[in-house]
């Protein structure tokens, strides 16, 4: 606990990406597919959907999942829970960085809790938005 991970290579998001994250989730609106839809709605580029930030945060959690010495068995867990603080919108063409803190570690009958708290921030080091993550992880008798 109280660990920060920052190794995971720079995220940069490409329209394609946002374009597969939008059918994914199902969102619609033609600013995540058309580039002048989005430069209409005052955007660079195509807009990512407001949960796109957790592609970002969960490869840069992986870093933190991969350390040995964070004791998780990834074949053993289940994702519990997810918030989003966003402090202005992601759009394809710009490049983000990644800082993984691990806030928290709890153990309940049989179940260890993570949370993980991903700071994702511009090329200017400006805060793009927080993604805080809750793992739970299954004990070998569970």
């Amino acid at each position: 606990m109280g660990s920060v991970f920052t190794g995971t290579p720079p995220f940069e998001v490409s329209r394609r990406d946002v374009i597969a994250f939008a059918d994914a989730v199902g969102a619609t609106s033609p600013v995540h597919r058309d580039i002048a839809e989005a430069r209409a709605g005052g955007f660079s580029d195509l807009l990512a959907p407001v949960t796109f930030p957790v592609v970002i945060a969960q490869e840069a959690e992986a870093e933190y999942i991969a350390d040995p010495a964070s004791g998780v068995d990834f074949s053993r867990v289940v994702h519990a829970e997810e918030s989003f603080s966003h402090r202005r919108a992601v759009v394809a063409g710009e490049t983000l960085t990644t800082a993984v803190h691990v806030d928290a570690i709890t153990a309940r009958g049989g179940l260890t809790l993570v949370t993980t708290r991903t700071e994702i921030t511009d090329e200017a080091g400006d805060g793009v938005a927080t993604v805080v993550s809750t793992l739970a992880v299954r004990g070998a008798d569970a």
